[in-house]
């Protein structure tokens, strides 16, 4: 069974939750579901995303 990690946010010491977050790249923008803060808002970008998923789009967008 995998255990969940929880994070913390850094700003308001909360706990960060799963939500919808609009992403936004040379004028484009796309979602994806990220831990956020529910007082302020802050989000945490995994190594993962950011090196797969949100790179993959750059690239895409780059080369239109």
């Amino acid at each position: 069974m995998e255990e969940k990690q929880v994070l913390i946010c850094d700003i308001c010491k909360v706990e960060m939750v799963e939500r919808e977050v609009d992403f936004s790249y040379l004028n484009r923008s796309f979602r994806h579901k990220v831990p956020r803060c529910p007082q302020c808002g802050q989000v945490f970008i995994s190594e993962e995303l950011a090196s797969g998923r949100m790179s993959d789009v750059e690239k895409m967008l780059e080369e239109k």
